[in-house]
């Protein structure tokens, strides 16, 4: 081509990669949810589970403490801090002690008579009436006077004061100034819900910003700290170092890769050129997921990057093999078969990944597959015209004839490959310890200093059990209240032998409707709670005429429908009876979280024999059966893969004995890799099998170019080439990851370093032909 036209070629090039670009940009939306890494729930339990770690209370909650200065500045930054939180719209609910009189709005006040359990077992009658006001001239005659004095007119009962004990959280923590402190009382404790789900790290993290935000402003010394724990301060914070770990790591491995190449190809414009198949492969990928799936996990970009880099394999090997009098097309040509199968093959291995049940699989492996062919089509049609002609043959580089030397005087067994093999299988089988990882935890593991401090904090707050969840299900909310409350009567005794130390329900701030007009009929008429108010007030200091307000509330009363969820949720207290009762899907769930469980076969007997209505959530065996399902559908998957894999391996090569020699070592490196991770006491997850996919489709591509170049040394020393800067650019960038701090990075790049080695070392003993075979040159 001359070089208008290479300019031209490139020009248009570079427009569709910027165009593609533009499209994403404009349509692209990451998302954060990780229960898109998770199959589709298969029986009630999971889905609960899946509901409830993503959205339910216990996954919003976080737990707050205030220390570093001393109790009385810590109780007023605590005052100050939750009266900034109440006003702010991303959190749903404060707690930290404080008496809040105004959970009831005023047009909602004459409710609190139909809220309140008091007309369960008393009447508004004379003698009730007399002994609540004589305790209120005690009331009154006390230092709380000024606080509580303007509220006897109207309440002389004091059922908002019942009411607000009524809904005291199941296990209070110590107070001190009127708010929460732990034992030692050196730290202020607050419950902090927030309106983001648990397993949102984008929006917990914006729920932490505003946390910290309105403590900076709240703190009534410099030297107050906050600290912060919960399932959302724990995505957000892995979110927060697996962004920073990733860019440092991206940056490192960039300026390596570019160094290795520049050194091996001497020419900065190839090495350039050679980035486009890349780029374009980035972008195609993204493309395809935002047309199919148009929301895309994070997850997915940051292991679609790194599994694309396969393709960073395809403009190698046209670089190692061009030399002087054959031109780039026609190296590209020659290359082509050998490099579809390596394209075909792997898609092939990523396309089990569209049907293993699991959105953030299938978004991955569109993602791979677009940007692997679009890697390969570019690197056969399009690159080889923009590449300047060779004068070097890098076959003949000194450092190849050493390494090519030393490789015809290693022995090539035939015992080799059914050895390691076999040695493999028995590490497999008989090494101790699990070979799986079934806790969600592992998906996402925290440091331990961070999970002893949520332990600590929870402790002293009596926080809900992360662990396990009674969840009942109906098709209206009052039934569910009302099995809600029948189920309370039974936790009850549960607390009273200790198998519980408290528990919190729907119907603890909204009665059945049952429930309220009960109360409501239990009120006595107006004239005559007149009479009865008249009667009692003689013996008491309290002037006549002071109470109408009282008296006009319990008139009101009597005539109020039923207070409703959707009329509740507009108040204070709605977002407390959200979290323990909302509808999803036409269906009403109600929710009763744990404190302090110590007998959980107490709780399993409860659930079994309450009905079918009634679910007992243990998140740990859920989860655990949720992980397991999701690994069988893959592996199943991965089968099938496997399956495709080799016919098109013998489609291709139209050899048994030629497809077994190219199988042979990306086999035996799986084999052995997963024996190595065993034995070494790692567990294996999601992102191993991942991680082992990108391994076998690195050595399926070594040793079909080495069996491609079996009768010509020549071709065999730029094959030799190719692979050695292919598996050293590879292995540099996964041995970086393998020194993260995160523990799923690390065994991702310890998993793949592995795997580089292994096919590469064996792709060299097994694939490459025995030196007689060989010609002697090009």
């Amino acid at each position: 081509m001359s070089s208008a036209a290479r300019t031209g070629l490139l020009l248009v090039w570079l427009s569709v990669v910027v165009l593609l670009g533009f499209y994403v940009q404009q349509v692209l939306t990451i998302g954060s949810d990780l229960r898109l890494f998770m199959p589709a729930p298969s029986t009630p339990a999971q889905r609960l589970l899946l509901d409830e770690v993503g959205q339910g209370p216990v996954s919003r909650l976080l737990l707050v403490g205030l220390t570093g200065a001393a109790p009385e500045a810590l109780a007023e930054s605590s005052i100050a801090f939750a009266e900034r939180l109440r006003g702010d719209p991303s959190i749903r609910l404060v707690f930290n002690g404080e008496t809040d009189v105004n959970a009831l709005p005023e047009a909602l006040l004459p409710y609190r008579y139909l809220l309140s359990p008091t007309l369960d077992g008393a009447r508004f009658d004379a003698d009730f009436l007399a002994r609540q006001l004589q305790a209120r001239l005690h009331d009154l005659a006390s230092p709380a006077a000024g606080l509580l004095e303007s509220w006897v007119p109207r309440d002389p009962t004091f059922e908002i004061l019942n009411l607000i004990e009524a809904w005291q959280q199941p296990t209070e923590p110590a107070q001190l100034y009127d708010v929460w402190f732990n034992g030692r009382g050196d730290t202020a404790l607050l419950l902090v819900q927030t309106t983001a789900a648990g397993f949102d790290p984008d929006s917990q993290q914006d729920a932490l910003l505003t946390l910290r935000r309105n403590f900076a402003i709240a703190r009534t010394g410099p030297t107050v700290e906050l600290v912060v724990t919960g399932p959302g301060a724990f995505s957000a914070l892995m979110k927060e170092r697996t962004q920073r770990e990733a860019q440092l790591i991206g940056t490192v491995d960039t300026i390596m890769m570019l160094t290795l190449l520049i050194f091996a190809y001497r020419s900065p414009r190839s090495v350039l050129l050679a980035a486009l198949p890349i780029a374009s492969a980035g972008i195609a990928g993204l493309a395809a997921v935002s047309a199919f799936f148009g929301t895309v996990h994070g997850i997915t970009l940051a292991f679609g990057f790194t599994l694309i880099g396969v393709a960073q394999d395809y403009p190698i090997h046209l670089l190692s093999h061009q030399h002087r009098g054959v031109s780039a097309l026609e190296s590209a040509s020659h290359l082509w078969p050998t490099l579809a199968t390596g394209v075909a093959s792997t898609c092939i291995a990523y396309f089990a990944f569209l049907f293993s049940g699991v959105s953030g699989l299938a978004q991955l492996a569109c993602f791979t597959i677009a940007g692997l062919a679009v890697a390969g089509l570019s690197t056969r049609y399009l690159l080889p015209r923009l590449l300047p002609e060779s004068s070097r043959d890098h076959g003949e580089s000194v450092l190849v004839g050493h390494v090519w030397t030393a490789l015809n005087s290693l022995p090539t067994p035939r015992w080799l490959g059914p050895g390691l093999a076999g040695a493999a299988l028995a590490a497999l089988l008989f090494a101790p310890g699990p070979l799986w990882e079934n806790s969600l935890g592992g998906l996402t593991p925290i440091p331990p200093a961070l999970l002893a401090r949520d332990r600590e904090l929870r402790l002293a707050l009596g926080a809900p059990d992360i662990r396990y969840l009674l969840v009942i299900e109906g098709e209206q909310a009052d039934g569910v209240l009302a099995r809600s409350d029948a189920l309370a009567a039974q936790l009850g005794g549960l607390v009273s032998r200790s198998a519980l130390a408290g528990f919190d329900y729907p119907a603890r701030y909204l009665p059945t409707r049952a429930t309220q007009q009960r109360r409501q009929a239990a009120l006595p008429d107006p004239a005559a709670l007149r009479a009865s108010l008249t009667l009692a007030q003689s013996a008491t200091p309290f002037k006549s005429g002071v109470f109408e307000p009282f008296l006009a509330d319990v008139e009101r009363a009597q005539h109020l429908p039923p207070l409703t969820p959707a009329v509740l949720a507009a108040t204070p207290l709605g977002p407390r009876l959200e979290s323990l009762l909302s509808e999803r899907d036409g269906r009403w769930v109600g929710l009763i979280t744990l404190t302090g469980v110590r007998d959980a076969s107490a709780l399993r007997n409860l659930a079994r024999e309450a009905g079918n209505d009634v679910t007992l959530l243990d998140l740990k065996e859920a989860s655990e059966q949720l992980v397991a399902g999701q690994r069988n559908r893959i592996l199943i998957s991965l089968a099938t893969a496997a399956g495709l894999l080799v016919a098109i391996v013998l489609i291709a090569l139209r050899s048994v004995a030629r497809a077994r020699r190219v199988l042979a070592p990306m086999v035996i490196t799986t084999l052995l890799t997963l024996a190595i991770l065993h034995g070494a006491g790692i567990t294996l997850n999601l992102f191993h099998l991942i991680a082992l996919v990108l391994a076998a489709g690195l050595g399926l591509d070594y040793a079909l170019f080495f069996e491609r170049a079996a009768d010509d040394q020549g071709e065999q020393r730029r094959t030799l080439h190719a692979v050695i800067v292919c598996s050293l650019s590879t292995f540099v960038v996964f041995a970086v990851l393998a020194l993260s701090t995160l523990p799923v990075l690390r065994s991702i790049g310890i998993t793949v370093t592995l795997g580089v080695v292994g096919n590469f070392v064996l792709a060299l003993l097994l694939t490459r032909p025995r030196p007689q075979t060989c010609r002697a040159g090009p």
